[in-house]
């Protein structure tokens, strides 16, 4: 794994134009129809964001087995209309994670939303922040990176994407089992790999790096720079967690918790 973090990056570039003055990040929402408080958090959230942009980094889908499956499942249909509406009021778009990389951009256009490379840099005014989901830089989780890299070649993707949906819900509940096991296990989330996240920023020639897919939200020096975890969102089970990542204009960071407001 060490080659990997010396590679340069191929990071996409969001310019935000000058009417935003506020945008959020929020990730790891990890939506189901079996945790329905966690999904009425984030519509309500949705709805009433004030932020000109929402960007989301990843993970928003505990689960993604092809577009089509969209089409015949009530709840995801529900969250589908909750971000087309959102769509229609504010820039909404939408970065990979390791649970939903499978979206696609016939999902995202039915729904007005943008595609988010990961990883991708915020060009805003004088700021540079660069984004990702943050899994490609968990460097210890050896296990995650040799499947990630099978996942994510086109040849993984055309053959699973072919087999009958119902396969690929078998397919997903198996991997989500596994999941869930390693969770009751006690097994924590791999952190991202410092000198690899520094190469990122450095790359980028930015000096903020925001991720999710950790679980561990905090804020971290990075070189010169930070380095931004965002929070997962949970408000099925405790403890409960809401949080978004809110960036202003002129620079300022805050952190927001709307499982507050939903409890």
């Amino acid at each position: 794994m060490s080659d990997l973090r010396t590679i340069r990056p191929s990071i996409g570039l969001l310019t935000a134009p000058p009417t935003w003055q506020m945008v959020d990040l929020i990730s790891d929402l990890h939506l189901q129809a079996s945790e329905p408080a966690t999904f009425e958090a984030w519509r309500s959230y949705m709805e009433n964001t004030s932020a000109h942009a929402v960007l989301i980094l990843g993970d928003l889908f505990e689960v993604w087995v092809g577009d089509d499956a969209a089409s015949r499942d009530p709840f995801l249909q529900s969250c589908a209309q909750v971000l087309r509406q959102a769509a229609q009021r504010l820039h909404v778009a939408f970065m990979p994670g390791n649970r939903d990389f499978l979206v696609g951009p016939a999902f995202l256009a039915d729904c007005g939303v943008h595609a988010l490379s990961d990883p991708s840099l915020l060009q805003w005014g004088k700021q540079r922040i660069l984004l990702s989901h943050g899994d490609a830089l968990c460097l210890d989780d050896r296990a995650y990176q040799a499947f990630r890299l099978q996942v994510r070649s086109a040849d993984w993707q055309m053959d699973f994407l072919a087999k009958p949906l119902h396969e690929r819900l078998s397919l997903a509940r198996a991997m989500r089992a596994q999941s869930e096991s390693q969770k009751r296990s006690g097994d924590v989330y791999a952190d991202a790999d410092s000198l690899m996240a520094l190469n990122w920023l450095q790359v980028a020639g930015a000096d903020r790096l925001v991720h999710g897919h950790t679980h561990q939200p905090a804020d971290h020096p990075l070189g010169a720079g930070r380095r931004h975890v965002l929070s997962d969102w949970s408000l099925d089970h405790a403890p409960h967690k809401a949080q978004v990542f809110r960036l202003q204009g002129d620079g300022a960071i805050t952190r927001i918790d709307t499982a507050k407001a939903s409890t």
